[in-house]
């Protein structure tokens, strides 16, 4: 793991807090590396009233933007989300000098810690591995081109989610980028926009219906908002579609993965919903990996096992949401629906 420092000219306030970040990180196993195109975790300084983008060669590559906020700046995630997206980086860290860094994440993670802790908090991210490629097999059966009652269900579960709130509507990437940055966005994390939640509904022992990346889950319909997931190479950090012949649909959502090892791993469960918000005393994961990591998706099917009912359970993702696992998405709700808070605590 290398790493290396790029963007723009620090302040005065802000070359110590960089110079110290980098020390840390090369004693974390991040060795110093001259060019930012060849190292594994680019330190970007940008601004807020300007944010410049450190365009990566590889998705492996993980950018932290780096910026200097005032004492009230980093309250509000509004502040600093638009920096993360316009920089095309994995994570913003707002230096704001006597207070401490706040963090924002892709998830909308937004928290406060001490700027001496920000490496224990960033290296594991920096070290996950994404499995978000799709491969497209044009093998699906002719009997489920246009879904069946599974899907049907999944787009109730979607539409019921839509009238409860739980599925915020960010600002659409088109509005902080332009289209080079667009397919940047879509290369480099897999998504054609933002949209928060997702879910699926288990089709056989192999396989699961989930919803796509970037569409409405409120409006889902087959097959371009509902895909059949029918495999995962984790070490390949591919996950693997059947789907119609001709064009391909959406991708599937980032979170596949974690969809996919839950199945995997727990054979009774038969659906599983993620959504922006939480249920006081969950349990949840220790390291807010980001989304489509197989460390998170293993994280939460650790988790699961130490449930007393992991086909009836809700785990917490830190600083993120949860995921809940059910017989169906409907039995999902109906189980968590009256305990859910929109207000995720970060920490």
């Amino acid at each position: 793991m290398t790493h290396a420092v790029t963007g723009q000219t620090p302040s005065e306030t802000l070359q110590p807090f960089l110079r110290d970040l980098a020390t840390v990180f090369e004693a974390e196993g991040f060795a110093r590396c001259a060019d930012p195109w060849a190292a594994t975790l680019v330190l970007n300084v940008t601004s807020t009233e300007r944010p410049s983008a450190f365009p990566r060669r590889a998705r492996g590559s993980f950018v932290v933007a780096i910026v200097e906020g005032r004492e009230d700046f980093g309250e509000q995630v509004g502040h600093t989300y638009p920096v993360l997206v316009r920089a095309l980086a994995n994570i913003v860290l707002c230096y704001v000098p006597g207070r401490g860094v706040w963090i924002t994440t892709l998830e909308r993670g937004h928290y406060l810690v001490p700027a001496d802790a920000v490496v224990s908090r960033v290296a594991p991210l920096a070290r996950a591995r994404l499995v978000i490629d799709n491969e497209f097999r044009p093998d699906l059966e002719p009997a489920l081109w246009e879904g069946d009652d599974l899907t049907r269900d999944l787009a109730s579960a979607g539409a019921r989610l839509g009238r409860l709130g739980l599925l915020p509507a960010p600002f659409p990437l088109s509005d902080l980028l332009d289209e080079q940055g667009l397919r940047y966005i879509r290369r480099l994390y897999g998504i054609g926009g933002l949209s928060y939640g997702n879910l699926s509904v288990r089709k056989d022992p192999s396989r699961y219906w989930m919803s796509a990346s970037g569409v409405d889950k409120a409006h889902l319909s087959v097959p371009r908002d509902i895909v059949l997931v029918s495999g995962c190479d984790v070490a390949g950090g591919r996950v693997i579609l059947s789907v119609p012949p001709g064009p391909p649909p959406n991708r599937v959502s980032v979170d596949a993965v974690e969809h996919w090892m839950i199945y995997q791993t727990h054979p009774p469960v038969g659906a599983i919903i993620h959504v922006h918000a939480w249920i006081e005393g969950t349990v949840a994961t220790e390291i807010n990996f980001p989304c489509g990591t197989a460390e998170l998706a293993r994280s939460v099917a650790d988790l699961l096992a130490a449930e007393p009912d992991p086909a009836h359970a809700v785990i917490g993702l830190k600083n993120h949401g949860i995921t809940a696992t059910g017989e169906s998405p409907g039995e999902i709700l109906n189980r968590i629906e009256s305990r859910l808070l929109t207000e995720v605590p970060m920490s």
